[in-house]
């Protein structure tokens, strides 16, 4: 069973709806963390360790990633999902995009 990981910056509408939509799919678990260290979940290692596929917002989302946490990301598949921080939670918009990006990736 793939464990997908969602990334934003602070864990409070991307990536939880991310977490939302996808938590109750067969053959999938799913988890959601942000960046900021001031994020509702801050990510850890041990998430990162725990992931097969990380999901980032943004392309700024994976750069900060790489930069502080490199060295566990080894072997991580990190994707660049390319929604911009201007959706509410669970925004229905939002859920349509995810669904439609994340796709190819339920196929695997």
């Amino acid at each position: 069973m793939p464990n997908w990981l969602f990334l934003c910056s602070k864990n409070r509408l991307r990536s939880p709806t991310a977490e939302a939509v996808f938590a109750d799919h067969d053959g999938l678990e799913v988890e959601s963390a942000g960046l900021d260290h001031d994020a509702d979940e801050p990510l850890g290692p041990e998430q990162l360790r725990w992931a097969d596929v990380v999901f980032v917002m943004e392309k700024t989302h994976r750069t900060r990633l790489n930069r502080r946490f490199r060295s566990h990301l080894r072997g991580t598949r990190v994707v660049v999902l390319n929604i911009p921080d201007r959706y509410a939670f669970m925004d229905p918009v939002l859920v349509e995009l995810l669904e439609r990006r994340c796709q190819p990736y339920l196929r695997r």
